[in-house]
């Protein structure tokens, strides 16, 4: 069996404390268009896409979802406020810069994988550090954004890799469904939003202490916890 090749790394989240700052920026897109955004919209677009997050603020306010030069603008409002945001304040998350780190001197191969398009997480690496990731994968640069398992596939393709010997970092849903659908075992470590357990990953409550042997152990877990459902059908 293959060991580890490669962490795959999600942002907002994950290693920053980003959701935060999407809170006020997706809210004062809400407020631009004279809607509000709910709690229960907030937390459905938790990791979503850009062009899926305006639609459903614009829905909200009783704009069209579909109208796309609308849509265009909007996500033009949203990435500038939010591109505002990142530069005044990018608080990391517990324990993020020092799983970084330990992987790094590692010398594993590794990937950020965002739905944050380019511009923005650029933005972004000036505080997360670039020297963290051998590539970056951004929203834009994909043919499909989380839960579809494109970005992941790409990240692996990249780095030269096989998915299923690598461990993604996510914190919600979308993510992780994106890296299993992918073929990768995650460690799950939730922010805004619960996840439940499932095929392929490893919840656990912060990066706090996380360690190269631990993704190493998630990945073997993973595998022979794969072993026997294929046993038991």
């Amino acid at each position: 069996m293959t060991d580890l090749q490669a962490v795959l790394w999600d942002m907002d989240g994950t290693l920053v404390d980003s959701e935060r700052l999407w809170d006020v920026s997706l809210a004062d897109l809400a407020a631009h268009l004279g809607g509000e955004l709910s709690a229960e919209l907030r937390e459905d677009l938790v990791g979503s896409s850009l062009p899926r997050s305006v639609s459903a603020v614009r829905a909200a306010a009783g704009l069209d979802p579909g109208h796309e030069d609308g849509v265009a603008a909007d996500g033009r409002w949203l990435l500038e406020r939010t591109k505002l945001l990142f530069a005044e304040d990018l608080p990391w998350r517990p324990g993020a810069r020092e799983a970084l780190a330990a992987v790094r001197e590692a010398g594993l191969p590794t990937a950020l994988v965002t739905s944050t398009y380019r511009e923005l997480t650029d933005v972004a690496l000036d505080t997360i550090g670039r020297e963290f990731f051998d590539i970056t994968v951004c929203g834009d640069e994909v043919s499909a954004t989380k839960p579809d398992p494109a970005p992941y596939l790409r990240a692996a393709e990249l780095l030269g890799v096989v998915p299923g010997a690598c461990v993604a970092v996510e914190d919600s849903p979308t993510g992780t469904r994106s890296a299993v659908a992918a073929g990768a075992t995650v460690v799950v470590v939730p922010s805004e939003v619960s996840v439940p357990p499932g095929e392929r990953r490893v919840l656990r409550e912060s990066l706090v202490g996380l360690s190269v042997d631990e993704l190493r152990a998630a990945l073997w877990t993973s595998r022979d916890d794969h072993r026997s459902r294929a046993g038991a059908r």
